[in-house]
């Protein structure tokens, strides 16, 4: 009752040796209606993984800084 009928599929009833070489029939599906919910999560996933990466960036710098800024004052007090 819920489920959607797909068309069917016209079988072949002979083959020329033209068509011997012919890409298979589809299956009656069009692909237009994934092109965008596809393309909508591959735009998501390339921005999570640009935020992920300037996150670990960040983390990097600020431990770094973290560092240095440590060597700097542990280097001031033994003076």
């Amino acid at each position: 009752m819920f489920r959607p009928k797909l068309p069917d599929v016209p079988t072949p009833t002979a083959l020329s040796d033209h068509h011997a070489h012919s890409p298979v029939p589809s299956t009656g599906r069009a692909l237009a209606p994934y092109v965008g919910p596809v393309a909508a999560v591959v735009v998501v996933g390339v921005v999570l993984t640009a935020l992920l990466a300037a996150v670990a960036v960040t983390a990097v710098s600020v431990a770094i800084a973290g560092v240095v800024l440590r060597s700097l004052v542990t280097g001031a007090t033994r003076h």
